[in-house]
């Protein structure tokens, strides 16, 4: 069986709409490296469009109607948006769901020291990544620091023009023959991916001593927290209660001759996330299922904490959704739960010609080809995997052929060659039908990911597809 290039539906005086909700994109991506920086900007964009915070509505004790709009934030990480549907909601919501989390670098909790006269900042690095790629490459810093009185301050330092940008160090070719014996997973170590930040030792006074009067053993240290005074307010200490995360300093390019890719930072999952939402957004009339986009942290870690899939932060939001509309008792939220269909939207691995060994080419995901569908992820023998139904993966050929959608399947490589997991599991959990669909992504966690514009719109259209007629 063999699927069609889906740029052929497009003739060349027909890609306006592709290559403008790419840009745009682009400019997404490039401009949100962090999931807070995402849930921050998906907010403002939902409110700009008409979104009401739950929360007003739950003070306002306001209650909900078909075509209503509203919005829920998990501690500034996370989000859930709902349109109110013509049916009951306890039978059951169209749910596109996607993290916005991505693999990084994090600074640990007592990270900046002094070696040699170079000033750096310890890491932690977060989801499954190839160290030796963090290497050599522009990094920015970007996060909050929350003081004991609770003042937030952001940092975004390494992306506007004109700021610096920061670095982890690699051994030069000329000293590394141990170094280049070791398997690449030992190449570079998590404990040296420290990041150099300065230099310059703080100044002497006119006699020659320490500005402070006593010796300072550290000055280049303390030079760099002289910094972060002046410019952020921020002490040594503060360091404790910041979550800083170190990723790829610049922004998402046109990728190709003919600007059919972009590569950049964090497609994986914001490239599901995005136009998971947009579909949402771009929504006409009132539904006749309530349609959900929920957008999580943590995947990449196993959706673990208050912020990650496996908390009830969902379930809650829909509870009080229910209880808004006139609707709530413990077995409608039960029926709402279990009566769902969901898109469990993550990315899958695109067929890469370099790497032909690793896939079998029946069962690949391909650029060009559209909407990814995952029937099944895990590991082997479908270890860690949600299998989702014939008839869910049947419902879905319908919808999407009647309206044109191009779309592909896959699985994550040979059988017996690796896997992966995404959120779709834990939403089986309520007995929902659940898939896994995405865009097919070429350098999968590392710094710089590519995907190509038309799976990103056919996914947008897909999307949109699955909340209407699903």
């Amino acid at each position: 069986m063999e699927r069609k290039n889906a740029w052929d539906k497009y003739p060349e005086n027909k890609r306006d709409s592709v290559f403008q909700f790419a840009e745009k994109y682009r400019q997404f991506i490039s401009g949100c490296k962090t999931e807070r920086e995402c849930a921050e900007k998906f907010a403002n964009m939902a409110r700009n469009a008409g979104y009401t915070d739950l929360e007003e509505i739950i003070q306002s004790k306001e209650s909900l109607k078909p075509g209503d709009k509203v919005y829920a934030t998990n501690m500034g990480k996370a989000m859930a948006m709902y349109i109110i549907g013509e049916q009951p909601i306890e039978q059951g919501m169209n749910i596109l769901g996607a993290h916005i989390d991505s693999p990084r670098l994090d600074l640990k909790q007592v990270p900046l020291y002094e070696d040699t006269q170079m000033a750096m900042l310890d890491t932690h690095y977060y989801g499954g990544v190839k160290k030796y790629q963090w290497v050599t490459i522009p990094l920015a810093l970007h996060g909050v620091f929350v003081k004991k009185d609770g003042t937030v301050i952001p940092v975004s330092i390494g992306d506007k023009s004109g700021d610096p940008v920061f670095g982890v160090s690699d051994l030069l070719i000329h000293l590394a023959d141990e170094q280049m014996q070791k398997k690449a997973a030992k190449a570079v170590e998590g404990e040296n991916l420290d990041v150099l930040i300065g230099s310059i030792p703080a100044p002497k006074s006119e006699d020659g001593k320490e500005e402070s009067g006593e010796k300072v053993k550290e000055r280049v240290k303390a030079n760099i927290l002289s910094i972060l005074a002046k410019e952020y307010q921020i002490e040594e200490e503060d360091f404790i209660s910041a979550e800083i995360e170190v990723v790829p300093a610049g922004e998402a390019r046109d990728y190709g001759f003919d600007r059919s890719m972009i590569m950049g930072y964090g497609h994986d999952d914001r490239v599901c996330a995005y136009p998971s939402f947009m579909a949402m957004l771009d929504m006409d009339g009132v539904p006749k299922r309530t349609s959900v986009c929920l957008l999580v942290d943590k995947e990449e870690i196993g959706s673990v904490g208050a912020t990650g899939m496996h908390s009830l932060f969902f379930e809650n939001m829909t509870a009080e959704l229910l209880n808004a509309a006139g609707q709530y008792s413990e077995l409608a939220l039960r029926r709402a739960m279990a009566n769902s269909k969901v898109l469990s939207s993550d990315v899958s691995a695109a067929f890469d010609p370099n790497y032909p060994e690793v896939s079998e080419k029946k069962n690949a995901a391909y650029f060009g080809n559209g909407l990814v569908f995952n029937k099944y992820t895990g590991a082997r023998g479908k270890s860690g995997s949600n299998d989702a139904n014939a008839e869910y993966m049947a419902h879905l050929r319908d919808i999407l052929d009647r309206n044109d959608v191009s779309y592909q399947t896959s699985e994550l490589g040979k059988v017996d060659q690796g896997g992966g997991g995404t959120i779709a599991y834990i939403l089986a959990n309520y007995g929902m039908e659940v898939i896994d669909s995405g865009v097919a992504v070429l350098n999968m966690h590392a710094p710089w990911e590519i995907i190509s514009k038309i799976d990103l719109y056919e996914a947008y259209r897909g999307y949109k597809t699955f909340l209407i007629e699903a």
